[in-house]
């Protein structure tokens, strides 16, 4: 097929990998402008503009794309048979939308109609969901909600984040828009209509999100700090100051010591430092930074900071 690629972060980068290994002609990347990044606020080129530039490839990169009539009167004259859509960031207009004859074809990170939006990876993992993955969709003028292709699952061990998620997502899901195109091609494809009586949301994430709760249970937090991962995180605040969990777990209810007398009551075990939670659970602070500072174990924390009676934390 003649491909238009729309696509910005390091996610979309294995999808358009694959659609040339597959033999697909990709007449233009399309990906949002360089933008600054790091601590001198460099401008940085986006992941997809560097892995078009490596193959070869023509590369746009648009302010704006509803109202461009520039910008849409290039995708008019390349006539593309679809458009694919990966973590482009830019909502598609419905000039563009009736444009292929198959579409605007998107890869959404999550198993649909669950976690529509802009971060279905994190959402789904803060929730504690046992099971995620990738499909592919035709895109509607609506957010996520357009005609289902193909799906794929993936389990979702206790441990895993966010992070480690993201790189084996795009990978699955490179391979299953291969499918989706050979799908379309052939016929074989019958697209389903998406359920809206069970979707779910995935807003996107903000500062506050990573704001630990301590009324909450440690396996919930945990599932939070999980899911924030690279950002937001988990914090909190210790002393007026923000203190970031960088590694923490869960106790079981019962296997430390007795319940919390408080949520974010503070309690050093020797070299260990333990949060109460909600529902008579315990949270253990493996390493931690406090603002300022750089990050350390709870141990070279609590040299410092010796819990003392009433402590607390989050306030």
């Amino acid at each position: 097929m003649k491909l238009i690629f729309c696509g910005t972060p390091s996610f979309a980068v294995p999808t358009l990998k694959a659609v040339l290994r597959a033999g697909h002609e990709v007449a233009l990347v399309v990906t949002q402008p360089d933008r600054p990044s790091g601590r001198k606020m460099t401008l940085a080129a986006p992941p997809v503009k560097e892995a078009a530039l490596e193959a070869g490839l023509p590369v746009i990169q648009p302010e704006k794309i509803k109202k461009n009539a520039e910008f849409q009167a290039q995708l008019e004259a390349i006539a593309p048979d679809a458009i694919l859509v990966v973590a482009y960031g830019r909502i598609i207009p419905k000039w563009m939308l009736d444009l292929p004859p198959h579409g605007n074809l998107n890869l959404h990170g999550s198993l649909l109609p669950k976690y529509r939006g802009a971060a279905p990876i994190q959402w789904a993992v803060a929730n504690g969901e046992a099971e995620t993955g990738v499909t592919t969709m035709r895109l509607d003028e609506g957010l996520d909600t357009g005609d289902i292709l193909m799906k794929r699952a993936m389990a979702i061990a206790p441990d895993q984040t966010a992070a480690d998620l993201f790189p084996l997502l795009a990978e699955m899901g490179a391979a299953l828009m291969i499918e989706t195109l050979d799908g379309l091609a052939a016929g074989s494809i019958t697209p389903e209509k998406q359920d809206d009586a069970v979707a779910t949301h995935a807003p996107i994430l903000t500062r506050e999100d990573g704001r630990m709760d301590f009324t909450q249970p440690a396996m919930t937090i945990y599932n939070r700090w999980r899911g924030f991962q690279p950002w937001p995180g988990a914090w909190t605040t210790f002393n007026d100051k923000k203190l970031t969990a960088v590694r923490l777990m869960p106790i079981e209810a019962g296997s430390l010591m007795s319940a919390p007398k408080y949520p974010g009551e503070v309690v050093a075990d020797q070299e260990r430092l333990f949060i109460g939670c909600g529902e008579a659970s315990w949270l253990e602070l493996v390493e931690v930074q406090l603002e300022g500072k750089k990050r350390m174990a709870a141990a070279d924390f609590l040299r410092g900071h010796a819990p003392q009676p009433g402590d607390r934390l989050g306030e």
